[in-house]
């Protein structure tokens, strides 16, 4: 990987056709493999993706309210609301009624929805971590860059301010 990537020094690079759908092909498939350990554990609760994501962006930012929720995971309301009703239902997820704005919903984790969180979670990490491990500290930096400069530009600020609460 050239050095003059992301120190603001634009680097020619030219892909065929070809090249890209092979990218493309191998994102897919990645996916499919990032996503069937979760998966299996959701299918035995009767859960899906939707319910991962939302309980992996509530356990990012404890508190959250629902209309932040949405907004991170680009869904309909109606189709959020489904999946915490369900999360909620099942003692994974607790709403708790904003103390300055009575209509707002905080989410928070219980005991069992953080152990459930911490389950899926685990089992990507351990595929991104003998991945990452496969390949080495240069290709895990510009993996990284490459999914940041595929991001829409809100996405990506969002993201950006995501990782700074985290430091």
């Amino acid at each position: 990987m050239n050095d003059q990537i992301g120190r603001g020094r634009p680097q020619l690079l030219f892909l065929t056709d070809e090249q890209l759908r092979k990218g493309i092909e191998a994102m897919y498939f990645a996916y499919r493999g990032f996503t069937a350990d979760p998966d299996r554990i959701l299918d035995q609760r009767g859960y899906g993706r939707a319910h991962h994501r939302a309980l992996h962006f509530i356990h990012q930012s404890p508190g959250t309210t629902v209309n932040n929720l949405l907004s991170t995971l680009g869904v309909t309301k109606q189709s959020l609301n489904r999946v915490l009703r369900t999360l909620i239902e099942e003692g994974l997820v607790e709403a708790q009624v904003g103390t300055r704005d009575k209509r707002e919903r905080h989410l928070h984790l219980t005991p069992s929805g953080a152990a459930l969180e911490r389950d899926l979670s685990e089992v990507q990490r351990e595929r991104m971590r003998s991945a990452y491990r496969e390949v080495g500290p240069e290709a895990v930096r510009g993996f990284r860059m490459v999914l940041e400069a595929m991001m829409d530009p809100d996405m990506r600020r969002q993201f950006n301010r995501m990782k700074e609460s985290e430091e």
